[in-house]
């Protein structure tokens, strides 16, 4: 094993933590801010790049530290080790509602591909990198972009995802048609790519968007039903700074109620 083996505990329902079970001298790495609790006798460290143990050197952790600017991400990420004689706690919180998904590499080829975004935190060992997608339709049109972000090695991973997160174990020859914004993570065997509609009509006013994201198995997707996206796209028209309308829920009298309570 080159990752180290953790354990962990996922509290709560739609707004989820987890926390890491870590043995003297284990460790875990995590982005940047995601960190709730942790119990005395852990020391924190800022890094640069993903804590790979295979990283040697300064040149390796710069290289490192450039592929997560490239997918957007922070420049740092942070390592909890535990520095005790005992066994000790840390918790890492959901930036948003939904669901936190553990994922073991070992059993899953060694290399899940996952959104940008998603990643939580892991088992130290575990190599956290950038995906080029080959085909320039997905890069071009692929929702979240021409790069995702890969996890490698052996051990275990934490994705987060909005709303309820649905697994997908596809049979070889198996197809799935997602919304490019839903598909969470794939593993390294999926066909994953990217097709227009097919139709303008059904392009320009059906309200599903352009493309959808084409998978084919053998392989295991994750679908989320509720992209960050979506969800910040649906405040900001409702937003009265952006032109939406602030409707006064439970009320029947709406607008007008407020316009008689002089709002």
């Amino acid at each position: 094993m080159n990752a180290h083996e953790i354990d962990y505990l996922l509290h709560g329902d739609d707004m989820q933590c987890v926390e890491i079970e870590l043995d003297p001298k284990e460790s875990v790495v995590a982005e940047a801010g995601g960190m709730m609790m942790m119990e005395d006798g852990i020391d924190m460290e800022t890094i640069f790049g993903d804590g790979d143990n295979n990283q040697k050197g300064f040149l390796g952790k710069l290289v490192g530290a450039g592929k997560r600017v490239i997918t957007g991400e922070s420049l740092f990420m942070t390592v909890f080790t535990n520095k005790g004689s005992g066994k000790k706690r840390v918790s890492f919180a959901a930036p948003y509602p939904g669901k936190i998904i553990p994922v073991d590499l070992s059993e899953l080829g060694g290399k899940v591909i996952c959104q940008k975004d998603s990643f939580l935190c892991a088992a130290k060992g575990v190599s956290i990198g950038i995906d080029f997608q080959k085909k320039l339709g997905t890069g071009f049109f692929g929702g979240e972009g021409f790069i995702m972000q890969k996890l490698e090695g052996d051990g275990l991973a934490f994705l987060h995802a909005g709303g309820t997160i649905i697994r997908r174990d596809l049979q070889p020859g198996e197809k799935l048609r997602i919304d490019t914004g839903c598909l969470v993570a794939l593993t390294k065997d999926v066909d994953y790519n990217i097709e227009f509609v097919g139709k303008v009509k059904t392009a320009f006013f059906g309200g599903e968007g352009l493309f959808f994201a084409t998978v084919q198995g053998p392989g295991t997707v994750w679908i989320q039903t509720l992209p960050f996206s979506r969800l910040a796209d649906r405040v900001i028209a409702s937003a009265p700074s952006s032109g939406g309308e602030g409707r006064g829920e439970g009320s029947l009298l709406g607008g007008l109620g407020r316009l008689l309570d002089g709002d």
